[in-house]
C-alpha cells in the first residue's frame, strides 16, 4: 500500500511499514491541496495539524484512500462520520499517550501549586525573588476533580493517589468496580466543581459552548486551579481569564488553547498560568508506543 504521513511518525515505525513493503511518503499538505493529494494514497496518517474536513473527503472519496489513523487520542481534526460515509474508515492511537499526557497534567499541577515556570523565569531574568514565591501550596491533602475518566484520566488518578490527593471524578460512563481498584470516587459534575482544589480535564471536545465557562466557573473553589490537556475549546478562554484576575481561580496550567498557535497572549503570559504548546504526547516513548500501535493497524487491514 501507498501510506502518506503528514505529521510526522516514529523512525522505527516507519522502516517497519516499509519491511512489510509499504511505500510511505512524508509530506504535509495545505488544506486546499490535501483532498487531490490523498486519492493517491491508500492510508493517511495525521496527527493534529493536519484536518480532514468534509472539503477534503469530497475530493479524496471514490479513489484508493480507505483509511485515516489519527496518531493520538482525539480524532476531531477529522470529519469522522462524513468520511465513514464515504467509506474511508477511521482509527485512532488512544492507549499510546496516556501516560505521558497524565505525567504532564501533573507537571502542570505542580507547577501551578509552587510558581515553578514563573519563578523560574524570573531567575533567568537575573531576579531572586523568593519572598514573592513563598506562598506555594502542596499537593497531599488536596482534593482532585478529573472531567472524563477515561484511560488519561485514570492514570492521572493513580499519580495524584500516590502523592496523597483525594480523588473525584466525574463521567457519563462509570467503569464498573474501578472505584474500588484507584480509590477514587464518581460524583455528579456540580460536585466535582464544588469540592475539587484542582480540576483537570480530560475529556473530547465538545459541540457548543465549552465544559469550563462563566457558569462553571462560579460553581468552582474559590482558589482553585484549573488544568486542561484535553481540547482547547473545552475552556471559554475570556472567562477563565477573568477568573484568573479576579482571583477567583489561583492558577491555570494549559497545554491547548482555542486557537493553536494561540492568539489570546492576556492569557498565555499572564503570571498564574503555566503554559506548554500542545506537548501532552510529546515523549520519546509515546511516539514509539503510537508508532507501533498504527503499524498493528496497518498489519490488520493489509
Amino acid at each position: 500500500m501507498r501510506i502518506l504521513v503528514t505529521d510526522g511518525m516514529d523512525k522505527t515505525a516507519m522502516a517497519l511499514l516499509r519491511e512489510d513493503g509499504h511505500e510511505v511518503v512524508e509530506q504535509f499538505y495545505e488544506p486546499d491541496q490535501l483532498g487531490e493529494a490523498l486519492r493517491d494514497f491508500d492510508v493517511a496518517v495525521v496527527r493534529s495539524k493536519t484536518k480532514v474536513r468534509a472539503a477534503q473527503i469530497d475530493a479524496a472519496k471514490g479513489s484508493r484512500l480507505k483509511l485515516v489513523i489519527r496518531g493520538g487520542v482525539g480524532v476531531d481534526n477529522i470529519d469522522v462520520a462524513y468520511a465513514e460515509a464515504n467509506g474511508i474508515a477511521v482509527k485512532n492511537t488512544p492507549r499510546a499517550s496516556s501516560e505521558s499526557v497524565a505525567e504532564l497534567a501533573m507537571a502542570h499541577m505542580f507547577s501551578c501549586a509552587r510558581y515553578i515556570s514563573l519563578s523560574g523565569y524570573s531567575m533567568r531574568q537575573g531576579k531572586w525573588e523568593k519572598k514573592a514565591y513563598g506562598k506555594g501550596i502542596e499537593l497531599s491533602g488536596k482534593t482532585l476533580g478529573i472531567l472524563g475518566f477515561g484511560r488519561i484520566g485514570q492514570k492521572l488518578c493513580q499519580m495524584a493517589r500516590a502523592m496523597g490527593m483525594e480523588v473525584i471524578a466525574s463521567d457519563i460512563y462509570h467503569v464498573p468496580g474501578i472505584e474500588e481498584k484507584l480509590g477514587m470516587t464518581y460524583v455528579d459534575e456540580d460536585t466535582l466543581f464544588a469540592r475539587a482544589d484542582f480540576l483537570s480535564l480530560h475529556t473530547p471536545a465538545v459541540d457548543g459552548k465549552p465544559l469550563i465557562n462563566a457558569a462553571t466557573i462560579a460553581k468552582m473553589k474559590d482558589g482553585a486551579v484549573l488544568i486542561n490537556t484535553s481540547r482547547g475549546n473545552n475552556v471559554d478562554e475570556a472567562a477563565l481569564l477573568d477568573a484568573l484576575n479576579s482571583g477567583k481561580l489561583r492558577a491555570a496550567g494549559l497545554d491547548v488553547y482555542a486557537q493553536e498557535p494561540p492568539q489570546n497572549e492576556a492569557l498565555y503570559t499572564h503570571p498564574a498560568v503555566s503554559c506548554t504548546p500542545h506537548i501532552g504526547a510529546a515523549t520519546v516513548e509515546a511516539q514509539k508506543r503510537i508508532g507501533l500501535e498504527i503499524v498493528d493497524i496497518i498489519r490488520a487491514m493489509a
